[in-house]
């Protein structure tokens, strides 16, 4: 499907006043239904559909590995995921209290609760970078961004080994882009032990329950984290980097993971 749609637009320079068209970023409602209930609808950007729809339903706890998961239809046409799973939880059940209002794009909601988080285990690694790879990693990500260069609506999310970018994915919703790379990661047997996330924006607490469920133990932003986010970082032994620009850092946590 196309992620991008040409618009008439007047563009305004100084004084000069002219009729353009311009490229905007689709806006797609994307409905999850599972086993045949329907769960949710998401606004995203139209590609990676698959792994989005599998990686939001695993970060929900609905899917624990990719065993859990029988089919996986996308209807492209109307804007529906239906998966299928081995075990039919009733899922107003699972999901009863559990409801939390995130700073999400789209449907901000989730369905675990995020106080849980803080009895998570600490992430036992021995990950450590070197600062100049992070600022050569940011200076490849930022070029990677081709829906954003065209339109400027788009966050920007990558998995990293210390040399390379391994995955990247764009979405109207940072959190999409993360699901998108964690539902790959998960029906590819992906090792994340070694591995770290690169996102453009801000890292909320949800976003930062969404790596330590899946034991990443860094995640670098060239955006700015909050205050929970870095108490969490703190208890879980997730190295947590923000405002990557240049060549200027903010560490927030877990310093000995990083060579100076």
């Amino acid at each position: 499907m196309n992620e991008v749609k040409e618009v008439d637009i007047i563009r305004i320079k100084d004084n000069d006043v002219a009729e353009e068209t311009d490229e905007v970023i689709v806006e797609y409602p994307f409905t999850i239904f599972l086993n045949d209930n329907e769960f949710i609808t998401l606004l995203c950007t139209p590609s990676s559909l698959e792994h989005l729809a599998i990686g939001f339903l695993h970060s929900e706890g609905l899917i624990g590995t990719k065993e859990d998961i029988l089919d996986v239809k996308i209807d492209h046409k109307k804007g529906i995921a239906y998966v299928y799973t081995k075990n039919k939880t009733n899922l107003k059940e699972k999901l009863y209290g559990k409801r939390t209002i995130t700073t999400g794009c789209g449907k901000g909601t989730v369905f675990y609760n995020v106080i849980d988080s803080f009895k998570s285990k600490k992430i036992k690694h021995d990950f450590k970078i070197d600062k100049e790879d992070i600022i050569r990693l940011i200076r490849i990500f930022n070029k990677e961004s081709e829906l954003f260069l065209k339109t400027g609506g788009v966050h920007s999310c990558a998995l990293c080994d210390k040399d390379n970018i391994l995955i990247f994915e764009e979405d109207i919703g940072r959190h999409n882009a993360l699901d998108k790379i964690l539902g790959k990661t998960l029906m590819e047997d992906i090792d994340l032990k070694d591995k770290m996330i690169l996102t453009s924006g801000r890292i909320s607490s949800e976003v930062l329950i969404k790596v330590a469920k899946r034991g990443i133990p860094a995640i670098i932003s060239r955006s700015a984290p909050t205050n929970l986010t870095v108490e969490m970082a703190k208890d879980l032994n997730i190295t947590l980097i923000g405002f990557v620009r240049g060549r200027k850092m903010n560490i927030y946590s877990n310093f000995p993971s990083l060579n100076f």
